[in-house]
């Protein structure tokens, strides 16, 4: 489940967009969705931690 290219760069551009893209409407894009209200770098800074160093896949660690 390796970030791509374009992973990084929607996260960039639009935090939650590519968080979304990546995990969907679970915990992570709610978190990103508030920390961009919050202010922008924040999001950013999250969405491309989330998309870059998650170590699970979406389904859990075990599956």
């Amino acid at each position: 489940m390796a970030a791509t290219c374009i992973d990084i760069l929607l996260a960039i551009i639009l935090p939650p967009l590519g968080v979304f893209l990546k995990f969907g409407c679970q915990a992570e894009f709610w978190i990103c969705l508030v920390l961009t209200f919050f202010g922008y770098l924040p999001g950013i800074v999250y969405a491309v931690y989330v998309i870059t160093k998650w170590w699970g896949n979406v389904e859990g660690p075990w599956s």
